[in-house]
């Protein structure tokens, strides 16, 4: 019995400290779970904390940049510059003035800014110069002025003030000020994107021609006796379709928009050639508010027409499909037509001319396709002499910048 009684009252001891250690641990788990949660999410070593905060930061000030070196720009822009540098102040100029100030000091540094703008500007190259303020309580004893660049050449600085000279300073901001013009010169970008865009549209409407306004307006005048009701039903269809085609808002329309000029269109050519044109419009419902580029569904459409009944004395069958594929809006355009010589049409798209209007028709929206979607997303043209010819274009769903015009919109009357 003496053997077993200490055993029996060791285990309980040895039982009670292991439950000790295990709420201790537990408490301190938990206490631990609350410093994480109340510190946020650990970032790793002091290095990839700074690494992320930097990215972070840059990706702030990236988006006002890409407006362009205007006053709004800069001021949104230079709060994010500052923290990125770390300085005790800084501005963004243009050629001519300070559009943004940063940090203390803008009543007494800001015009002697411009001055020292004005030699950088002369140089080309950064420089690092004494500010002379003779306040002793301003901390802007240095400053670094770095050229911001264009596609035009210089189109104003950077100015970042320290509190003394530092080499370190002078590189940092040199290298921000290139961050800052690769974004600019992004800006750049996006404009000359836009006027190209608006450039083509302008060519595609140039495609809508005396012609076909003559003829339509003459099939218009021939039901006015015969059958008023329609004549005034045409003239409202001829007066949408123009406003629609010739609308100076957005580069980008929805399906439905687009569809319903379409519907336009084929109502205006079905009264100049009656029942040897034959429709079929199939279209899923998901994808009408698919934004996509303005005028380029318009234009095939146009083609398969012009294949299938101008050049042809038989009846045209016109097929239009637009089906949900998941994250992209596949559109088909078919035509029993003529069709066109593969090699032919490989001309036309490179830009070698003939086709008549596919001429300019093809190739345009063959471009302006790739050019917002990438090369993946160019037409898929189908064809050959004799066969028709069947036209498939993917349209994702969501891509970053292509938005239609607010809802509610309308365009203006002219």
């Amino acid at each position: 019995m003496s053997a077993v009684g200490p055993a029996l009252l060791v285990l309980p001891a040895v039982a009670g400290s292991a439950l000790l250690l295990g709420a201790g641990w537990a408490a301190g788990r938990w206490q631990a779970r609350r410093g994480e949660r109340a510190a946020g999410p650990a970032l790793g070593t002091p290095v990839e904390r700074a690494t992320f905060h930097t990215l972070h930061t840059a990706s702030l000030a990236a988006p006002p940049l890409r407006a362009g070196l205007t006053e709004d720009a800069a001021r949104k822009a230079a709060r994010r510059l500052r923290s990125l540098l770390g300085t005790e102040a800084l501005c963004l100029t243009d050629r001519e003035a300070v559009l943004a100030w940063d940090g203390p000091g803008a009543d007494h540094h800001q015009r002697r800014a411009m001055a020292r703008v004005a030699v950088m500007l002369e140089s080309g190259r950064s420089q690092s110069v004494r500010t002379e303020c003779q306040r002793p309580e301003c901390p802007l004893k240095w400053a670094v002025v770095a050229p911001l660049t264009g596609e035009d050449g210089m189109l104003g600085a950077l100015v970042a003030y320290g509190s003394r000279e530092s080499a370190v300073l002078v590189r940092a901001a040199t290298e921000v000020a290139r961050w800052v013009s690769v974004q600019l010169e992004l800006s750049e970008l996006d404009r000359s994107r836009t006027r190209l865009m608006e450039a083509e549209i302008t060519a595609l409407r140039a495609q809508i021609s005396p012609h076909f306004i003559f003829n339509s307006l003459a099939a218009i005048a021939s039901f006015v006796r015969t059958d008023p009701e329609r004549a005034r039903d045409l003239l409202l269809e001829f007066a949408d379709f123009t406003r629609y085609s010739f609308r100076r808002h957005g580069e980008f329309t929805t399906l439905a928009e687009e569809l319903r000029s379409i519907e336009q269109y084929l109502a205006l050519a079905g009264a100049r050639f009656g029942d040897r044109l034959k429709v079929t419009l199939q279209v899923a419902p998901e994808v009408l508010p698919v934004a996509l580029p303005f005028l380029c569904l318009q234009p095939l459409v146009e083609n398969a027409v012009k294949h299938g009944l101008e050049d042809s004395t038989a009846e045209c069958r016109i097929t239009i499909t637009a089906r949900d594929a998941g994250s992209e809006a596949v559109i088909t355009v078919e035509d029993n037509g003529i069709g066109m010589d593969p090699a032919l049409l490989r001309r036309i798209l490179a830009g070698e001319g003939g086709g008549g209007s596919s001429g300019i028709g093809l190739p345009n929206v063959d471009e302006r396709i790739r050019q917002v979607y990438g090369d993946a997303y160019g037409p898929v043209i189908e064809t050959g002499v004799g066969a028709g010819m069947k036209v498939t274009v993917r349209i994702p769903k969501y891509r970053a910048g292509v938005h239609s015009s607010p809802p509610g919109h309308q365009p203006p009357r002219y």
